[in-house]
């Protein structure tokens, strides 16, 4: 039997001593070692996510080179890491731009202070779109020779909002003035149009003065229209609200352009099931004809003319972006194949009077009434060009759950009617021409020149009228305030409101309120005489 001996290990005090401190040391630094890496990692941690998750792009840039892009830089750029790397900085920077942001990152390096934080510029990303960008960047040491940390912020839609808001108070500052101009200009022409109407009616078509009268008549006609396209984009008005099919109206209005432009090929693409609308029907015609005409001005030797509708579903983001609500729209999109427009024209291309077009081939006002009068049903209207490319032209209108409403028949030149009339304007000329008008279609008529003798003609001989046309716009007692007094007299009283303003917002609360129609001034004697019957009910054909 063998015996196993074992070796024990022999240690002099000194070794000992030093076994003992090594010990020591480790049980009092080690943990703290532990604790610092751990605090070091929780650190990267979080400085990664930051990194990664930033809405910033964030990278260093060194020799023109773009180092460490994350994850929102490669978005923005629309490449992947190793794609950016192998491309120059410089070539990301709009040529517009790039010699500045250049020279301003050369300043820094240099070591230059009292610069700006951040610098204004646009940036190309790898499918040829640019974006407007804030670009901050600090000085940094990177592998032993200066670089810059660069914080790249899209600033594309902000600065697409401040210029809408910048466009609203400019279409703002002038509809108001434009916008009572019209309106006084309309008042005249009202007397105008009126004794016209009548001479036509007394006159037999072989008199010698006939056409000069029908010559002032589309005069004045052609002043209405200037008018209404002032009013357009100075009151954004409504006149006639009607559930649509915008298919129909598109359809109605290209017809009507096709006819008198042959050399214009129009090709049509239309949701079959789109859906309605509410809007003025006169207004989108005048939408459309204005957008039509300019792009049949961008084609002097003709061209395609392509009409696209769609239904759409938009989102709170979109939404933003064209500052609308979100929810449930249909889309228009008109499309030449014209000269196109540089971004400088783009983006004055809504002002009121500005026009690229000869003196006296153009007011300017056409396309700034058509933002008005979309931006006014509650819809966008955007333009997309480019220089010798053509032009698109985007519509969006919010859908309605209502069901289409059909046109109502024409009726006849005019009408008769045997009613009491009582007429309120404070404008002596209206109250004048008004009177004959009606006078002539058989009405007996009361007048009066402010709202207050309206509610006491009212008190006195509601019994004897039928009918109150009562003028928007008057000092002191308004046309709000007169017919809520003339409702609170007679409550079953029969109220046509009338205006030199088109129906803006406190004449469709009126409308909401009970009165029964309105009627824009300068009116005809034909559809003076259609708007009564239309609220008093059979007509008399005269």
């Amino acid at each position: 039997m063998k015996t196993s001996i074992k070796s024990k290990s022999f240690r002099s005090p000194r070794e000992k001593l030093i076994g003992l401190s090594l010990e020591s040391t480790r049980k009092s630094y080690y943990p703290q070692l532990q604790d610092q890496m751990a605090e070091l990692k929780k650190a990267e941690e979080r400085y990664r996510l930051l990194f990664e998750n930033a809405n910033d792009a964030i990278f260093i840039v060194q020799d023109d080179r773009i180092k460490f892009p994350n994850p929102k830089t490669l978005d923005l750029l629309g490449m992947n890491a190793q794609q950016v790397e192998k491309r120059c900085y410089s070539d990301f920077i709009h040529p517009q731009d790039r010699a500045m942001l250049l020279h301003m990152h050369q300043r820094r390096l240099a070591g230059e202070r009292d610069l700006s934080a951040t610098d204004a510029a646009r940036i190309i990303d790898s499918a040829g779109r640019s974006y407007d960008v804030q670009i901050g960047t600090v000085t940094i040491t990177w592998e032993g020779r200066p670089a810059l940390l660069a914080f790249v912020r899209d600033v594309t839609l902000q600065k697409k909002l401040e210029e809408n808001l910048r466009q609203s108070q400019k279409l703002e500052a002038v509809g108001t003035l434009a916008g009572g101009i019209a309106h006084d200009f309309n008042n005249i022409l009202m007397g105008i149009q009126g004794r016209v109407s009548i001479m036509l009616t007394e006159l037999a078509s072989s008199h010698p003065h006939s056409e000069h009268l029908k010559g002032i008549a589309a005069y004045v006609q052609s002043a209405t229209n200037l008018t209404g396209q002032l009013l357009g984009f100075a009151k954004g008005g409504k006149y006639e609200i009607k559930t649509t099919d915008m298919n129909t109206v598109l359809g109605q209005s290209a017809e009507m352009f096709g006819r008198t432009q042959k050399e214009i090929r129009i090709v049509s693409k239309l949701e079959e099931n789109l859906w309605a609308v509410e809007v003025d029907r006169g207004q989108m015609h005048q939408v459309l004809l204005n957008i039509f005409v300019n792009a049949w001005q961008a084609m002097p030797g003709g061209g395609d003319l392509y009409l696209q509708t769609g239904n759409l579903d938009i989102d709170e983001s979109f939404a933003l972006s064209k500052e609308i609500a979100p929810g449930r729209y249909i889309k228009i999109g008109i499309s030449d194949t014209g000269l196109g427009m540089d971004e400088t024209i783009q983006a004055r291309i809504f002002d009121p009077f500005f026009t690229t077009k000869a003196k006296g081939r153009g007011t300017g006002l056409g396309l700034a009434s058509a933002y008005g009068i979309i931006k006014n049903h509650s819809g966008s209207i955007d333009v997309c060009s480019e220089v010798g490319q053509g032009t698109t032209f985007t519509i969006y209108l919010p859908a309605s759950e209502k069901e289409v409403e059909t046109e109502a028949l024409p009726v006849a030149e005019w009408t008769m009617g045997e009613e009491s009339i009582l007429l309120v304007d404070d404008e002596p000329m209206v109250l004048e021409v008004g009177t004959m008008m009606m006078e002539k279609l058989g009405y007996t008529v009361l007048t009066a020149d402010a709202g207050q003798t309206a509610m006491e003609i009212m008190k006195s001989r509601q019994a004897e009228i039928d009918l109150v046309i009562l003028d928007m716009i008057m000092p002191e007692t308004g046309g709000g305030e007169t017919f809520d007094g003339i409702k609170q007299i007679a409550p079953d009283s029969k109220v046509l409101l009338s205006s030199g303003y088109s129906l803006d917002g406190e004449a469709l609360k009126i409308l909401k309120r009970g009165c029964d129609g309105f009627i824009q001034k300068p009116f005809s004697l034909h559809n003076l005489s259609k708007k009564i019957r239309e609220i008093l009910g059979k007509e008399k054909t005269g």
